[in-house]
């Protein structure tokens, strides 16, 4: 079985090698802030079942297309908020021919309910690094935690506290830059926030303890998640442990990202 999938893998890798799409002549970042801009603001902030469904609601396939309505996704929550954006961003791709999504990946992609690491929306929505996890494990895009090295339009984990899991306070977020509000060093950003849901919200710099930047490169590799196992084990494990900053380095890539000067 080990053997068959690293075949598959093998296919795959080829196929997308073979099939390189035009979405690397674009500006990704301005794709995603586009996305960002289109985005309809307010309708509140809840993590309650009703904030779920919603989701779900809000993401839907038209035929062979995927098709995301954000006004549909309200109430909503900063990882539902920030995964919107990331299938924005392939719809649009997938609008413009520039990105072939299969019928199976369209399935994978819609979020149902599906608990913390399992599966594409329950990677993304799992404490601690979620999305940077996914991007390594598929190759979206690279993972870094230098603040001077960020753009708009990368996604963002913001850590409010040291810790990295289930002992987590944190928040999932587009990063729009830096700004000096009143003198004070701030981190301005896109998400759902408390209360008001969609909008922008700026916060000191001093109040955040961790960054993790993942920067979308490489869309076209949202077709590996076919390959993916059901479940991140490191993920799902993270609703009831704590992670080290050196192991969530080591499985999102990190160092040898930032070893490789990437």
């Amino acid at each position: 079985m080990v053997k068959f999938m690293k075949v598959l893998l093998s296919i795959s890798l080829l196929f997308l090698s073979l099939s390189q799409i035009r979405a690397t002549e674009i500006d990704l970042n301005a794709l995603v802030m586009e996305s960002v801009a289109a985005m309809p603001p307010g309708g509140g902030y809840s993590t309650s079942g009703a904030a779920n469904h919603a989701l779900t609601r809000s993401v839907s396939i038209a035929g062979d297309h995927l098709k995301v309505s954000p006004a549909e996704a309200m109430p909503s929550y900063c990882s539902g908020a920030t995964y919107l954006i990331f299938l924005s961003a392939l719809s649009s791709l997938q609008s413009r021919d520039q990105l072939q999504l299969t019928p199976r990946i369209l399935a994978l992609l819609k979020p149902s309910g599906q608990p913390d690491g399992h599966g594409v929306w329950g990677r993304w929505n799992a404490n601690g690094p979620g999305t940077a996890r996914l991007f390594y494990e598929l190759g979206l895009g690279k993972n870094f935690t230098e603040l001077n090295q960020a753009r708009s339009g990368d996604f963002l984990k913001i850590f409010w506290n040291e810790g990295i899991g289930a002992s987590e306070h944190g928040h999932s977020v587009i990063y729009l830059g830096r700004e000096s509000i009143q003198g004070v060093d701030c981190v301005s950003f896109w998400s759902s926030n408390i209360p008001g849901g969609l909008g922008k919200k700026s916060v000191p710099l001093r109040r955040i303890h961790r960054m993790l930047f993942s920067r979308l490169e490489h869309p076209e590799a949202i077709l590996r998640a076919s390959l993916l196992p059901p479940t991140d084990r490191y993920l799902a494990s993270l609703e009831y442990r704590s992670s080290s900053s050196a192991e969530m380095e080591r499985l999102c890539g990190l160092r040898i990202v930032e070893g490789a000067g990437r």
